[in-house]
């Protein structure tokens, strides 16, 4: 996989395996080896004990299984030496006159290291501990395998001796489930990556309580867990296996396998160690609690031997593609939104609002927020002072859209046309009325803005902002014009999320004509209207025919902010998720003109008024962005 971007192509594996058939479980195990090296695999983890089967139980004491587990071993290494790929294998290890349940590190026909298990379960169907010995009684750190010294013990990490952040740790089964899991202190000496190898049985309800064990190991660490169980062959006496595998990036599972299969399968994902760096760094507390520093690292080698990403990104990466879920996620945005303005209409003991409504998608959602704060605090919505503000650019159907939906709501209406007021302010500063130039558009943003907060003046309320996360991130409003409100609910809302929390709103709506007002708004282009519209009287100017698309712009802030990705990473996968929407020409087009104005229009988003943070990526000066105004981005368009 290509390590330049931060990736790494990892396998979870369950081989067909008979219990106690070395032979056959060795070949399966080979087999598989070379399939994922094909396919460009990295690192690869199979199961727990794969090599002679979890289940022996008492055939674990007889000298030849363990002799013949050997052998199947060396014959793995010898037949896999001409491959890129590192095997994670499932062996049984003596050493210090005891046996342990070990995690065996190959690659090109070396045994890089062997990692014991520490957690050895002795309970209901489990009784481990009648034959193998916990990590804790190894004395040995070094053992004599295959004529050569390999190192033993819980203590080690492996490192790409190129770029140490390819690392990865290994613990065994129950490990995972003890309170103090080897993979805690792995993780802090500097592991991404961990692999456990497992035997985990199946009972009811416990699917779904290791998948979340998972997810959080893979969360509280911020590494990728991967995760390979026993398969359905593995079955015997009273117990079944269901072979179950699984990749977790940082608590959310990339990939899993369908269980319960007697044939060989197993998953494959790429791991984006990059992001997981940044989320590390980011993350102060994760190196807070100290580590241990005694563990010893074996250098391995990652070769790039595929560069086609098989990683999926939405094109929406602030919008759930699962419909329950965006359901789920509106209704908490819109309750947070509302509550953070509710508290500080609660503070400041006010009961008015003064909003602009334009009849464009960004006031719609943000005088419907203000409504539903109206609702939680029991204020009746005529103290909510709705103002349309009809200008040179002004449709007929955002005009009368607005009017409705303020109507239907029962807020007070004020309608103030700013046209002679910017023809008068036109003539005081000398600019011709054919000059269509940004002063001619921002004269009209900062009028509006100005009868709003003198209204709020005289009725002793609060303006609330309008404007959302692209045009901030965009620079894309008129400085002391829209970028200016007492208090800003949409600021942390994306404009790719806007639509589906207006159409939230619109669902949930029971008054007919209201509804179907909100789903016109929705159907409306975007458009400031700050200039005249066509001879037909239709929108002419249409932002994104000058921004370029949110589409592109949401992705490329969202990977820019949220993993501090670079600009040739985020057209790498901005290439893949666009291919069907985008060619790279298109894409390098915006995403210059993203990074140039991202830069370039900090000043504005240096002195943004309050609002509620919504998602983990925010703008606010006073939050998650302390950004220099002057800040030079030419090394971010060298790429």
């Amino acid at each position: 996989m290509n390590k330049k971007y931060g990736y790494v192509r990892v396998a979870a594996s369950v081989p067909e395996l008979k219990v106690a058939n070395v032979d056959f479980n060795t070949k399966e195990i080979i087999k598989e080896i070379n399939n994922l090296n094909n396919e460009g695999v990295q690192i690869v983890v199979f199961p727990e004990l794969c090599i002679t089967g979890y289940t022996c139980a008492d055939l674990f004491s007889q000298d030849l299984l363990i002799t013949k587990s050997l052998i199947g071993l060396k014959e793995i290494v010898d037949k896999t030496k001409k491959l890129d790929i590192i095997s994670i294998i499932g062996v049984p290890i003596m050493c210090d006159n005891q046996l342990f349940n070990c995690g065996v590190v190959i690659q090109k026909g070396e045994v890089l290291g062997i990692v014991p298990k520490t957690y050895i379960p002795n309970y209901g169907e489990f009784y481990e501990k009648r034959w193998f010995s916990t990590s804790n009684t190894l004395n040995s750190r070094v053992i004599n395998l295959f004529g050569k010294d390999v190192p033993i013990g819980i203590d080690l990490i492996f490192k790409d001796y190129v770029d140490n952040k390819f690392a990865f740790g290994i613990e065994v089964c129950e490990d995972l489930w003890s309170p103090k899991a080897p993979s805690v202190e792995a993780a802090l000496n500097g592991a991404t990556m961990i692999f456990n190898l497992s035997a985990s049985n199946e009972v009811i309800g416990k699917y779904n309580y290791r998948r979340n064990l998972i997810n959080m190991q893979a969360a509280k660490n911020v590494c990728a867990y991967i995760y390979a169980s026993s398969g359905v062959n593995e079955s015997t006496t009273d117990l079944v296996f269901s072979g179950y595998a699984g990749i977790s990036e940082n608590g959310s599972m990339l990939v899993e396998n369908k269980r319960f299969d007697f044939r060989t399968n197993h998953i494959i994902a790429d791991v984006d160690i990059q992001r997981l760096m940044n989320n590390r760094v980011k993350d102060i507390s994760f190196m807070g609690i100290g580590a241990n520093n005694n563990y010893r690292v074996v250098s391995i080698m990652l070769v790039d031997n595929n560069d086609n990403l098989l990683r999926e990104y939405d094109i929406y990466p602030f919008v759930p593609s699962n419909e329950s879920k965006r359901v789920e996620r509106c209704s908490e945005i819109i309750n947070i939104q509302a509550c953070g303005l509710a508290r500080r209409l609660k503070h400041t003991g006010m009961k008015r609002c003064v909003i602009g409504i334009s009849g464009g998608l960004d006031s719609t959602l943000a005088f419907l927020v203000t409504i539903e704060a109206y609702r939680m605090l029991g204020i009746s919505f005529d103290n909510l002072i709705g103002v349309t503000m009809p200008g040179f650019g002004t449709t007929g159907r955002t005009y009368n859209n607005a009017l409705t939906l303020m109507k239907n709501y029962g807020v007070t209406v004020r309608e103030i046309s700013i046209k002679e007021a910017s023809l008068q302010h036109f003539k005081d500063i000398g600019l011709d009325l054919e000059d269509r130039s940004v002063t001619y558009e921002n004269t009209q943003a900062r009028e509006r803005t100005q009868i709003l907060m003198d209204i709020a003046n005289k009725e002793g309320g609060l303006v609330v902002g309008t404007g959302d996360l692209s045009e901030l991130a965009l620079g894309w409003c008129t400085y002391n014009g829209d970028h200016m409100s007492m208090y800003a609910v949409n600021t942390s809302i994306p404009k790719t999320l806007v639509r589906y929390l207006v159409e939230y709103f619109a669902i949930k709506e029971e008054n007919e004509e209201c509804r179907k007002t909100i789903y016109d708004i929705l159907d409306t282009p975007i458009s400031p209207e700050l200039l005249p519209p066509d001879k037909d009287g239709n929108i002419k100017q249409q932002t994104e025919s000058v921004v370029g698309p949110y589409v592109l712009h949401d992705f490329f802030l969202y990977h820019f902010m949220r993993y501090g990705a670079s600009p040739a990473k985020i057209k790498y996968i901005a290439l893949k998720a666009f291919a069907d929407m985008y060619d790279e020409a298109t894409i390098d087009k915006w995403l210059n003109f993203f990074i140039k104005r991202f830069f370039n229009q900090q000043f504005k988003r240096s002195c943004l008024p309050d609002g509620p943070k919504v998602g983990t990526i925010s703008v606010s000066p006073r939050g998650d962005l302390r950004m220099p105004s002057d800040a030079d981005c030419s090394i971010w368009l060298d790429y």
